[in-house]
């Protein structure tokens, strides 16, 4: 056999040994998914596609060059969905699915900075973030569109109802989000001190990638609780979606969700209003927040969720979904 040939006879039974592996332990794998199934965490939702919906990705262009990310799934009346800091679009992932499964039109976008968006050197402040969900609604020609907010992202609704008003909006929510103002300050004493925040700074300059990690898996999902069961899975996906954001947009996203006091937008809401939040939310606590936005929307709707961590759009998905949904429905 000539030196050719036989290395097309091994490279024939390597590729012949890699099918016979692969298949292995794709049986090996059956059991394991047929017991799974159905069954992930905080979840007991029959996961039943969207039955007339399209699913696309892609960006916008905004004026200043940032290209902005966004998932566009499911077919009917719109409904955008605002993630928080350090995350992605992704995190909303099991609202989006939910409601694109249930008649709606879902849009999910990355914030400028994060996820699969551009890393601009500058902009990372609240009014630029409203400005670029501005255009992401022009462009895309929304009307009657729901707008709902998590942690950070409710800042960015707030601030985009303070500055391009409601004349295309339907609907606003406000999931475990830091209006109308996170720092303590002497008209805000019920805030958070400064150091809270300047120590998220210094961990995400001596080691972000720790800092995500301790976040996830401590209490950002109520993991530090006692009896708390942690979800490695949730914990690993936080730590990815950090991880994409960029070093520098992360960094000064901290101050503008921190700093930014929303009270005069909150004041501009004029559009039927839900806020949710946990009372055990140790990252956006509900009394300077949740409860403080209420008494500036007066004829918002509060749901407490009793023991919920600030992560309780995974931790608790099922009750929250079912809320979004009523609401849009109402």
């Amino acid at each position: 056999m000539t030196t050719e040939s036989k290395q097309e006879h091994e490279n024939a039974h390597s590729v012949s040994r890699r099918r016979v592996l692969v298949a292995g332990v794709g049986a090996a794998a059956l059991p394991f998914l047929a017991s799974t199934a159905g069954g992930a965490t905080g979840s007991t939702s029959p996961l039943t596609p969207p039955a007339q919906g399209a699913t696309t990705m892609t960006t916008i262009t905004t004026s200043d060059g940032v290209d902005i990310y966004y998932k566009d799934w499911g077919k009917g009346a719109p409904v955008i969905l605002s993630h928080g800091w350090p995350l992605n679009a992704d995190s909303w992932e099991s609202q989006a699915f939910h409601l694109a499964s249930n008649g709606f039109r879902v849009i999910t976008h990355d914030r400028r900075g994060h996820g699969r968006s551009s890393q601009p050197w500058d902009g990372n402040d609240m009014d630029h973030y409203a400005d670029d969900l501005a255009e992401l609604i022009e462009k895309l020609d929304l009307a009657d569109v729901s707008l709902f907010g998590f942690s950070t992202g409710g800042g960015e609704i707030a601030r985009y109802v303070g500055r391009h008003g409601t004349a295309r909006v339907a609907k606003l929510g406000l999931i475990a989000a830091v209006p109308p103002l996170m720092v303590k300050t002497e008209a805000n004493p019920g805030g958070l001190p400064i150091e809270v925040f300047d120590g998220l700074r210094a961990g995400s300059l001596a080691d972000r990638s720790a800092l995500y990690r301790d976040l996830a898996s401590g209490p950002f999902f109520g993991f530090n609780r006692a009896g708390a069961q942690a979800s490695q899975g949730m914990i690993d996906s936080f730590w990815r979606q950090g991880m994409q954001a960029g070093h520098k947009n992360a960094y000064e996203s901290i101050k503008a969700f921190s700093e930014t006091d929303f009270t005069e937008d909150l004041k501009k809401f004029d559009r039927p209003t839900l806020i949710v939040h946990g009372d055990d939310d140790q990252i956006v606590p509900i009394d300077a927040a949740g409860r403080a936005s209420a008494k500036l929307v007066p004829h918002a709707a509060l749901k407490v969720y009793s023991g919920a961590p600030h992560g309780l759009a995974d931790t608790h998905k099922d009750q929250l979904n079912a809320d979004m949904l009523t609401f849009l429905k109402s």
